[in-house]
């Protein structure tokens, strides 16, 4: 007579270890198309113009840095890429100047304005590079540049107090100058694409084009993408970041038939059919820098500036800037980086 409140307990105790069957989750319903002629007009088309509107009032940042040897014409090309004085040996440069003997890096900012759109560039130029006779690690400081400018961007992110608008230093877009050999890539050219492409945004350029034949550019162009693809360097516009078909088909093209651009900077204007172009003079004839049919200037401006900028910008920060975070976070044992401030304060609590 006893076991029968034995067993009943031990049957609640059962029946409470038993867990109970899980609610299915809820699926949200599909967005259900509305008829809008019922409704009449909403507003929801004027929503692209408020962004405008708010993106002309902050304006835009943009860094762009360009490295080659000496003699390539760079300084040349980024006031040509900008119809503009903007780099560094506009900006004062004495002809005496002598080659430095290590790496330097020199940023040079500027604001831009057309149409009512502001823009900060900035043009960040690194004399020295490529011109010693060892030129082991000469990469060196222009990475440890690049991660600088990370730091920085990640240190103002993870204040307590931080400031609205976070400025904007990371290097957006490397412009790397290739010499117009006719031959294969250097060894330097191959070292600093290899480190430099996992950081930043490369886009190769043959410089000083009008040096080659047509038959020996279109050769060249070919044999520079096949030496970039046996080592395995990843140019912009990458493979992987492609967002859709749209985005993968036009890219395609961009890959295997412009890069890398053969381009020819000049910034002094003569007189063409009745018509004032930006050209190089020579015995045979002008060289005009916006006709495609003499070079592919034309090419690299549209895609920096008129169809990838903002693309430039957004996989400096969702891919590049975003693999130094969670790199710099890991190896700081999941904490952001102490900053001045949180450093100061950790020593006045000691």
């Amino acid at each position: 007579p006893r076991a029968g409140p034995v067993e009943s307990k031990n049957e609640a105790a059962m029946s409470e270890l038993v867990p109970e069957p899980r609610q299915k989750p809820v699926v949200p319903m599909k967005p259900v198309g509305i008829n809008t002629s019922l409704l009449g007009y909403i507003g929801i088309d004027t929503i692209i113009e408020q962004m405008r509107k708010k993106t002309m009032k902050t304006g835009f940042d943009f860094n762009i840095m360009v490295v080659g040897q000496s003699g390539l014409g760079k300084s040349t090309l980024v006031n040509t890429l900008f119809k503009s004085q903007v780099s560094r040996k506009s900006s004062g440069w004495n002809r005496e100047e002598k080659i430095p003997k290590t790496v330097e890096i020199k940023a040079i900012g500027h604001v831009i304005e057309e149409g009512g759109v502001k823009m900060k560039l900035t043009v960040i130029d690194t004399p020295g590079f490529g011109d010693q006779i060892n030129n082991e690690n000469c990469w060196e400081p222009i990475e440890k540049y690049i991660n600088e400018q990370y730091e920085k961007f990640l240190k103002e992110e993870v204040n307590i107090a931080r400031k609205k608008r976070i400025p904007d230093t990371r290097v957006h877009c490397c412009l790397y100058f290739i010499s117009p050999t006719g031959h294969s890539l250097r060894p330097l050219d191959l070292e600093f694409m290899k480190h430099l492409s996992k950081v930043v945004n490369i886009i190769p350029v043959i410089a000083k084009a009008d040096t080659m034949t047509l038959e020996e550019k279109t050769e060249f162009k070919q044999r520079v993408r096949k030496e970039l693809e046996v080592n395995g360097i990843e140019f912009y516009p990458q493979k992987e970041f492609d967002e859709d078909l749209e985005d993968k088909t036009e890219n395609d093209k961009i890959r295997q038939e412009s890069m890398p651009f053969a381009v020819v900077g000049s910034d002094k204007e003569y007189q063409v059919n009745g018509k004032r172009v930006l050209g190089r003079k020579t015995p045979w004839g002008i060289i005009e820098v916006e006709n495609l049919n003499h070079c592919e200037f034309a090419l690299l401006r549209d895609f920096v500036i008129r169809t990838h900028l903002q693309d430039l910008k957004e996989v400096t920060h969702n891919i590049h800037y975003e693999t130094y975070r969670a790199k710099r976070l890991n190896d700081n044992g999941g904490l952001p980086p102490m900053t001045v401030e949180t450093e100061e304060n950790h020593e006045s609590n000691l």
